[in-house]
């Protein structure tokens, strides 16, 4: 069977998958294998990726990616040369969580406590290292020592727990010494020191305890929390990109709406000689050229999708674009299995993972099926909803979903302030705005994704994900059912 003839002009709903015997004990996302490749050096333990949209992910979606064995990426919708926020963001999902410390945020002790309050409001963390001099220890400050505090100008000597009562360790701990010196002492911060009392470290319980709790989840060789960050293809995107780098952040992604371009190219081919090590996301792209443009100048890996995504109106607006399945499947007979591709958009039920996942998508962007959670960025606005049943109307929670290419993303990422000055109709919006309802943390949505992700492993007779897309791939003869418009209706209208 040729895939690419069999999915020509089809996406997801136009297909089933046929059953196979399955060899698994247990639908357990904690036993099967979901890992796979994010770029082609970073893998992740749940192939999920939250969209870079400014209304989906910034740092409290992205350490929830993170957590659950995902990555967020921070959304590039600030103001041009406004980069100190998107750093902020990313700074923020790097100091969630450490195994051990090697950098601690850290403060003087004649500085005063509103300062060590705003120092620890604006990194979310809560505990800061008193050094004097060249990194001399001279003690901690932690939020418990700001509590009940009426005087936020005396200095942080006066509140901190200074040297002579902590218990500190000499050297570079591994976790295991570090929970065995935390254990003996019965406390729960372990600075480190070298001979001469220079502080080199930090190790919290609390991060220790993350550890243990969250053995899925996507973290560097410092056992922080890995994140990704958007820097767009023109204006200040090398030097976002330097900011965004020296702060931590794991992935770029350059996304502009059609990839396949001079502007992708020059962009690409710049942040390449620039930081040739670091790993690169580009796109959007839907055909094998597109794909091939994209991996020979560099990607790290391909995004794929041309308006198949719930906030985008670009076949709408320009009539271009391809089925997504049909292009994940091309791009990925393009590519072979060397650059890893992000299938994004046009997902809008959970059986569609698997189906994107086994037509030769790596991993899945989701910006729908998050939005609307607790963690997606924006105001809560409530809204009259007719009920059916008894036709009264009830204020109901919503949050809103835009686009990246909607007017009013736009409008917030110029700055326009003057409408009359900017005509924005005409820059020419492939977006749209919508409201969803509130619906809770992203985390259980992401955990009942994977729990029928597992489900689709096995119904398809594999024992992993990575094997359920070779099986596929092997003979997608076995599995795919071409659907008519009756059984279409039949599987999918609820």
């Amino acid at each position: 069977m040729d895939l690419l003839n069999v999915v020509a002009g089809c996406t997801f709903d136009d297909f089933l998958l046929t059953p196979q015997m399955s060899i698994v004990d247990r639908r357990d996302p904690a036993t099967i294998d979901l890992s796979a490749r994010l770029t082609t050096s970073l893998t992740l333990k749940r192939p999920v990726v939250s969209a870079n949209m400014d209304t989906v992910t910034r740092a409290e979606m992205a350490i929830v990616m993170a957590e659950e064995g995902g990555i967020g990426i921070i959304d590039r919708g600030f103001r041009p040369g406004d980069i100190e926020p998107q750093v902020r963001e990313v700074m923020k999902v790097k100091r969630t969580q450490h195994g051990v410390i090697p950098d601690p945020l850290t403060i003087s002790p004649e500085a005063t406590l509103a300062d060590a309050r705003a120092v620890m409001e604006r990194a979310r963390v809560g505990t800061l290292v008193v050094i004097a001099g060249d990194w001399h220890l001279e003690g901690l400050l932690t939020e418990r020592d700001l509590q009940f505090v009426g005087d936020l100008s005396a200095t942080v000597a006066s509140r901190m727990t200074p040297r002579n009562r902590l218990v500190t360790f000499t050297g570079r701990a591994t976790e295991a010494e570090a929970a065995l010196a935390m254990a003996t002492h019965r406390v729960k911060k372990l600075p480190l020191v070298d001979q001469s009392g220079r502080l080199i470290g930090l190790v919290t319980a609390r991060d220790l305890v993350r550890q243990r709790e969250l053995p899925f989840a996507t973290r560097d060789d410092q056992g922080r929390l890995r994140v990704g960050a958007a820097i767009g293809a023109r204006g200040d995107y090398l030097e976002r990109a330097a900011e965004l780098i020296r702060a931590g952040v794991d992935v770029l992604v350059i996304d502009i709406a059609h990839g396949h371009s001079v502007v992708m190219e020059r962009a690409l081919t710049e942040v390449r000689k620039r930081f040739p090590v670091v790993d690169v996301i580009a796109g959007n792209v839907a055909t094998a050229d597109g794909a091939r443009f994209l991996a020979d100048r560099g990607a790290s890996a391909v995004k794929i999708g041309i308006g198949p995504g719930g906030g985008c109106t670009t076949r709408l607006t320009t009539s271009f674009g391809v089925p997504q399945l049909q292009a994940i499947v091309e791009c990925r007979r393009a590519l072979g299995d060397g650059v890893p591709l992000v299938a994004d958009g046009g997902i809008k039920r959970h059986g569609a993972i698997a189906l994107a996942l086994m037509c030769g998508g790596d991993t899945v962007m989701l910006g729908s099926a998050f939005a609307g959670t607790t963690e997606a960025p924006g105001d809560i606005v409530h809204k009259s909803v007719l009920l059916p049943e008894s036709q009264k109307p009830v204020k109901v929670p919503f949050k809103v979903l835009r686009g990246m290419a909607s007017i009013e993303a736009i409008k917030d990422r110029l700055d326009v302030e003057d409408a009359s000055a900017v005509d924005l109709q005409a820059i020419g919006a492939e977006g749209m705005e919508v409201s969803v309802p509130l619906r809770g943390s992203a985390r259980p949505v992401l955990q009942e994704m994977m729990k029928h992700l597992c489900s689709s492993i096995s119904y398809g007779g594999a024992e992993s994900l990575r094997d359920l897309a070779r099986r596929f791939q092997a003979d997608p003869g076995r599995y795919l059912v071409r659907l008519t418009e009756s059984s279409r209706r039949e599987s999918y209208d609820r």
